[in-house]
């Protein structure tokens, strides 16, 4: 089976011929993102998921109730747009969380991945109700903006999607209150290095708060980064622009 790697874009993917070998490509590459989360420490026993969308119109989605560190291409579960389970393995059910998975589709044409994780410093600032909206590093500046935190709802419920709903107009990067973290993108490998950047800054940002907090870029000069991320380095998705979610003290 052919093996496939996070240092391997989709664009370059051998062609094995047809929809299943796409297929096959997209739920190795599922599982290497899931393996990694593991490895990293985001996700613990059966926590974290991960979703992405085929050509068809179906979405290819990790089962409830495993962890991550043991997923199997076998085990993955596609479903269509309703949520019928459509292939997966018996005995198995797509993810609790689908139901925010498919809001993300739903409000966002440009999305082809989900993931959703609790990376710990990322996830102490949700649990904290901080947004992480201090425009101090250049690349979280350009890459993906302020990061807010969505209003509280119920896991499994529809709740969480009505909360985070709103946010996706602006943002490709959310904390969830008292949960964790979501990311979208274009494909998975994008969904996965944004959930990277935002659980490095998060570190960064703690840093520099116990160092005495965290300088900004000037205005003018975050206008010089943003028109870079538009016009030099073309990054896909959403971006708030210079936006705040803190109240000035």
């Amino acid at each position: 089976m052919y093996k496939v790697s996070l240092n391997v874009p989709y664009a370059h993917m051998p062609d094995q011929g047809g929809i299943d070998m796409d297929a096959n490509f997209v739920k190795e590459q599922i599982c290497d993102v899931c393996h990694k989360m593991w490895q990293l420490g985001w996700v613990a026993a059966n926590d974290g998921n991960v979703s992405v969308k085929m050509d068809d119109g179906t979405w290819w989605i990790t089962p409830s109730g495993i962890s991550k560190s043991f997923i199997t291409p076998d085990k993955l579960i596609r479903v269509d747009k309703d949520m019928n389970v459509v292939e997966g393995p018996e005995g198995y059910k797509p993810s609790s969380e689908m139901k925010m998975h498919m809001r993300c589709y739903e409000e966002r044409d440009d999305v082809g991945a989900v993931v959703h994780a609790h990376p710990p410093t990322a996830t102490g600032f949700a649990v904290a109700n901080k947004p992480l909206d201090q425009y101090s590093m250049i690349e979280t500046v350009i890459m993906i903006g302020s990061i807010p935190v969505t209003p509280y709802g119920t896991p499994s419920t529809y709740e969480v999607p009505e909360a985070i709903a709103p946010y996706l107009k602006e943002h490709d990067v959310l904390l969830l209150q008292n949960h964790g973290a979501l990311t979208v993108g274009c494909d998975l490998i994008t969904a996965y290095y944004r959930m990277e950047t935002l659980e490095l800054f998060a570190k960064i940002s703690l840093t520099a708060h116990l160092l005495g907090g965290a300088q900004e870029i000037p205005k003018p000069q975050i206008d010089k980064l943003l028109d870079l991320r538009e016009n030099y380095y073309h990054v896909t998705g959403k971006h708030p622009g210079y936006k705040k979610y803190l109240e000035e003290e």
